[in-house]
């Protein structure tokens, strides 16, 4: 019996967040201990069942470990103190992102007329460069200290007045004056048409966007400046912002236009992208289109932000995120997470804690723990940074035997919608794809289906597959692969509604687990894993064929009903169980013993405290990636 198991009848719903670390089994009795990330291979399990041999686990890199990347975290709302800066900077570091995503705040920062307080803003914007981030900071939001200074909260009007804008003007400048060596990226207002706003026009954006510009390249000539950060997709308000700014001539002022979406299904949107895409060549070629802002909560209820009308847990909101995360990246567009910590919002559209950090947190802005997503994004960091390049141009198509050896083609041997996006490593062109079932918005189950796909000009020397949720890395072996020149064919391979990735091993950064044992093993050497529940766990001995384990049990202790692909015999050690197997419940003592074939259902329950010893063949190989 493994950890997942133990759980799945104790707490269907929430088991995926009970398994994360065994730091949340003892979250209400040392929130001390809940704050620290956990770096075991065991932080994240689920019941996934993937039928391939594992081999270790993706190695976590932090941010002094990667160039640059496709990523940008969101730590918003520091402006408006919905979230505490000092609360979360250590978990920054390890997720391996560099830029940084914020609102300057002109409220927080002007109180008094003509006098700026830039204490708080240089607090974190001297600590985030210390740690190697790279800040993007936005100009928002308005100051009610002026006549017609616009609002000072998410879908507010921008300032309009004359007093108003040249208040506005003279604090971007000293903003961009006092930090332009620390600060090279910035990012202009904020959802400008979020809910329809009919005081943002089009036409006043673009011009406040160019009167925003003009004052950073005036005095930050290097500045990288994003605009527009749209609210929600409307063709006619990019249309119409993005003509005004033709017309002006002013597109060379910009880097980038960004946009929000928020869309159940994380795949969803890519054709809404393609014709923003469309827009920006014909009116600003040359400018990139940038995700500014997207997440999944990971809990329902109103008054808590976009996507709130669905049951959502930590499971989902991982899916959801690395759907999106790799989903942008294979189509070249950089993408920012929103956020990193649970936000507590006080005031406007938004009133309640909104859900969508990958911290968990509280309406006292306290860090309790990261979540499933803090750590599935680890996993896309350790892989995914600026040494793979994407393979543009890969098509799905039915005939595979038709295209030309160099053309960039897959097949699949389903209906089912699915997203496929290959990359390859600059320097020694290895090749990787990630893959997942994408026709829904990603659910609490992990049912996985058997496919096979066929890639045409690949390149793969030891190819592996790895679970982007848990990280876990699975040898694909021989009789699962083959390759006819650079036509490469995987056969059984478990897709589901979270990234899988086919990658060759030298593209992937790993921590192998031991193949075997000693040949002597002594009980006070060998450790035990708590599974929690009054359940431990002892790995004896084991090589790729058979593996020997001790499972104690305190009486209540339960096995929950589970099945695996291994066939498996055990010995009532000591003490008393109820052991059920296929349906029928027999009870065993010291001496007796059991036997269960593959994939059939099976349980135990602790009557007297006591040990089993159980035999598996092929071996547990996830029993081996906590050592």
């Amino acid at each position: 019996m493994d950890r997942e198991e133990f759980w799945l009848l104790r707490n269907k719903k929430w088991v995926f967040n009970a398994l994360l670390t065994p730091i949340l089994l003892c979250l209400s009795i040392n929130a001390i201990d809940a704050q620290k990330i956990d770096t075991s291979s065991k932080r994240v399990i689920t019941d996934v069942n993937i039928s391939l041999p594992s081999i270790g686990k993706l190695k976590q890199r932090s941010t002094n470990e990667i160039a640059s990347s496709n990523w940008i975290i969101g730590c918003e709302t520091l402006d408006r103190d919905f979230t505490d800066y000092d609360q979360y900077k250590e978990y920054i570091v390890p997720l391996g992102i560099k830029l940084l995503r914020m609102q300057a705040g002109w409220t927080k920062t002007e109180k008094v007329k003509g006098r700026y307080d830039w204490a708080w803003l240089d607090h974190i914007i001297d600590d985030a460069t210390s740690r190697g981030f790279k800040p993007w900071l936005q100009t928002s939001y308005g100051n009610k200290l002026y006549p017609g200074g616009g609002g000072d909260n998410l879908g507010a009007g921008m300032p309009t007045s004359k007093e108003a804008l040249e208040g506005y003007n003279k604090w971007v400048a000293a903003m961009v004056t006092r930090y332009k060596d620390k600060v090279k990226d910035w990012e202009i207002w904020n959802e400008p048409n979020f809910g329809d706003n009919t005081v943002n026009t089009p036409e006043i954006t673009a011009d406040f966007n160019i009167r925003t510009a003009e004052i950073i390249k005036r005095i930050q000539p290097e500045a990288r400046i994003s605009g527009l950060a749209l609210g929600h997709f409307n063709y006619e308000f990019v249309d119409g912002f993005l003509k005004y700014i033709a017309k002006k001539g002013r597109a060379k002022l910009f880097d980038n236009f960004t946009y929000h979406d928020y869309v159940y299904n994380p795949d969803a949107n890519y054709y809404q992208v393609y014709l923003l895409q469309t827009l920006l060549e014909k009116y600003t070629p040359g400018v990139q289109l940038r995700q500014g802002e997207n997440g999944a909560p990971s809990g329902s209820g109103s008054g808590r932000g976009a996507l709130w009308d669905y049951e959502w847990s930590e499971l989902t909101q991982a899916k959801w995120d690395i759907r999106r995360m790799l989903g942008n990246l294979g189509h070249g567009i950089e993408c920012s997470i929103f956020g990193l910590i649970e936000m507590a919002y006080t005031n406007g559209p938004i009133n309640k804690l909104n859900y969508k950090g990958i911290i968990k947190s509280d309406s006292t802005k306290k860090v309790i723990r990261p979540k499933m997503a803090y750590y599935a994004i680890q996993n896309v960091t350790s892989i995914f940074d600026d040494q793979l390049e994407r393979i543009k141009g890969l098509e799905f198509t039915h005939n595979i035997n038709g295209v030309n050896p160099e053309d960039n083609k897959y097949t699949t041997n389903t209906d089912r919608s699915i997203s496929v996006y290959g990359f390859r490593n600059k320097q020694t062109q290895k090749q990787l794809y990630t893959i997942w079932m994408d026709d829904h918005i990603p659910a609490e189950s992990n049912k996985t289906n058997s496919m096979e796909f066929i890639f045409s000009n690949a390149n793969f020397s030891d190819p592996v597959l790895v679970d982007m949720i848990t990280g876990t890395v699975y040898e694909i072996p021989e009789n699962k692969w083959s390759k006819k020149g650079n036509v490469y064919t995987f056969k059984d391979i478990p897709i589901y509604d979270a990234p899988i990735v086919i990658a060759d091993k030298s593209t992937i950064h790993f921590k192998q687990i031991k193949s075997n044992s000693n040949s002597f093993l002594y009980d006070k050497e060998l450790p035990w894993d708590d599974l929690g529940g009054g359940v431990q766990r002892q790995v004896v001995g084991y090589n790729k064929d058979l593996m020997i384990v001790k499972f104690k049990f305190q009486k209540g202790g339960l096995g929950a009903p589970h099945h695996h692909v291994h066939s498996q015999s055990a010995v009532v050690l000591s003490g008393v169980f109820e052991l059920t197997i296929d349906g029928k419940k027999k009870i065993l003592k010291a001496g007796d013993g059991y036997m269960v074939e593959p994939n059939v259902v099976h349980s135990a329950l602790c009557l007297e405290d006591g040990i089993l010893v159980d035999a598996f063949n092929p071996t547990r190989d996830e029993f081996l990636l906590s050592h």
